[in-house]
């Protein structure tokens, strides 16, 4: 299995690993999943502690680990989030007022120096984001297609629910696309090694992409009109409640947000 960049999670890799793999977490109810997944969005919107923070990334990192996941492919896969975490909070932290760190930067706007509020404010954004990925992932790996599908369908609207199993289905085709238009430019002895030397290239690398995934997309129309596709994919499966512990763990920790969220509202130190 080829991968187009470390840094870019392969949905096929992400499908193996949910189809293919049997960790203490694929036995988890995909309910459980969800509950816990609005449950720790909560969590990391209301925690403006970094000792909190850290904990529960330390949390979901640990329950990645445990589920068998790579543990090394993680690490570039956080590019993505990092990247949006820098671009945000990297300019709060030298605008944050409080005690610098070392020496200052003379710009023509004045002196600009990294403080510790502003790093403060840099790891918590880190933690938040990195959090809500190493979760998403997780959940990801360990959900079959089928069961990903049942819920799309209960929870989103129609037809939502249904332009959001074709995009997941066509996000395959897509990678093809891309990867066959990257071998050809490779063997053709180009050099992908610098980006803005080459933003020509991949302008047209993206513009072929595109072209080439449009025509594949009215094929995949036509092919599943003459099957009788009439707007609704039938889904043969069905995803019961969840078992009563994990009811109560999920009922568990929006209760301990919740409480925590009160707690700071009314001044009480925790």
């Amino acid at each position: 299995m080829t991968t187009l960049s470390n840094h870019v999670p392969d949905p096929r890799l992400v499908t193996a690993y949910a189809e293919r793999h049997d960790g203490p977490l694929h036995r988890v109810n995909p309910w459980t999943k969800v509950g816990v997944v609005g449950a720790l969005v909560l969590a990391v919107t209301v925690f403006d502690s970094l000792a909190l923070l850290a904990g529960l990334y330390a949390a979901t990192l640990l329950v990645y680990r445990l589920s068998g996941l790579p543990l090394g492919r993680l690490a570039g896969w956080y590019s993505l989030p990092l990247l949006f975490v820098v671009s945000v909070a990297g300019p709060l932290a030298f605008l944050e007022p409080g005690t610098p760190i070392g020496g200052s930067l003379a710009t023509p706007l004045g002196d600009l120096s990294v403080t510790w509020a502003g790093l403060l404010l840099f790891g918590e954004l880190g933690f938040r984001s990195l959090t809500v990925a190493t979760f998403a992932l997780t959940a990801s790996m360990t959900t079959k297609y089928t069961e990903v599908a049942y819920v799309l369908g209960r929870l989103l609207p129609r037809p939502v629910d249904q332009v959001a199993l074709l995009t997941y289905r066509f996000t395959f085709v897509m990678v093809e696309v891309l990867e066959e238009l990257v071998k050809a430019v490779l063997a053709r002895g180009a050099n992908l090694s610098e980006f803005w030397s080459n933003r020509h290239l991949y302008a047209r690398i993206l513009g072929m992409t595109m072209l080439s995934a449009i025509e594949r997309a009215e094929r995949l129309v036509k092919s599943m009109e003459a099957r009788g596709y009439d707007g609704d994919i039938t889904l043969y499966g069905d995803v019961p409640r969840p078992p009563l512990g994990e009811v109560l763990l999920v009922v568990g920790s929006y209760v301990a947000v919740v409480g925590y969220a009160v707690a700071t509202a009314s001044g009480v130190a925790l």
